[in-house]
């Protein structure tokens, strides 16, 4: 096995970091110091160091992590609180979030140490859906419903934002259903929303463009008050987990997320 492969799925920190520890000297294999990240070595027989402190190889992890609002899906940022933050040491280094979600953006997140994985889900090529729970200002008719079917033109960009489903389960005015909507929200609502139509649903898309899906509703008159992603491909968040938690996933998770790549 590569050596940084090896540091890597040990919890010492990235590929990237890891090749940057070997090169500066800080790790040796078998009481010798290693400068070459590429260097082959026996995983299960050598003795490997790294700033220190005797590496053990646990292997790629993969978790689901349910995201809450307010925080970055970044490692480190030096204002807000990030995705990293919500894990115990001992589980953090080494893994990286799979994709993004906006900051006020909450749901199903994946995190790994595992490059080629998080590689063959996000890519482009791989056209893999993802599936957002959303609360909206507006109102969605039959009209806009095509829109966003056929395909939504957004500012800046040639190829068409393409909505693969669209599921409305509420229709109706914020004061009608503020209790179920209010809870949810972390901004302050405008004074007058209550006379405001809003509307709830599930949209699928297929593409990581910046802010898809609020721009897509925007540029059909809908305004995003909440949005939240519920699966990606046909792994499903799991609703017991509560916010801001996680836990590995199970065998049978991984291997229905491999089938997408």
């Amino acid at each position: 096995m590569r050596l940084d492969k090896y540091l890597a799925e040990s919890a010492a920190g990235t590929r990237k970091v890891v090749r940057d520890y070997v090169k500066d000297g800080k790790v040796t294999v078998n009481d010798q110091v290693i400068l070459n990240p590429a260097e082959e070595i026996d995983e299960k027989a050598d003795t490997v160091i790294c700033l220190g402190r005797e590496t053990i190889h646990t292997g790629k992890v993969y978790y689901m992590f349910h995201k809450p609002a307010g925080c970055v899906t970044a490692r480190t940022d030096e204002d807000c609180r990030t995705v990293l933050d919500y894990f115990d040491p001992d589980h953090r280094a080494g893994i990286f979030p799979v994709g993004r979600l906006d900051k006020d953006t909450e749901g199903l997140l994946l995190l790994t140490n595992d490059g080629e994985f998080s590689h063959n889900l996000m890519h482009p090529d791989k056209h893999i859906e993802k599936t957002y729970f959303f609360w909206a200002f507006g109102r969605l008719n039959e009209d806009s419903k095509a829109k966003l079917l056929s395909g939504i033109s957004l500012k800046s960009e040639e190829d068409l934002a393409i909505a693969y489903k669209l599921e409305v389960v509420e229709e109706g005015n914020y004061q009608d259903l503020r209790e179920r909507i209010e809870p949810l929200i972390r901004r302050d609502i405008r004074m007058n929303s209550s006379r405001q139509a809003v509307v709830a649903g599930y949209l699928t898309i297929s593409e990581g463009r910046k802010h898809q899906v609020k721009r897509m509703l925007k540029e059909v008159g809908c305004y995003i008050a909440y949005l939240k992603r519920v699966s990606i491909g046909e792994l499903y968040l799991d609703e017991a987990l509560p916010k801001g938690q996680y836990r590995e996933l199970t065998k049978e998770e991984i291997e229905l997320v491999r089938h997408l790549n």
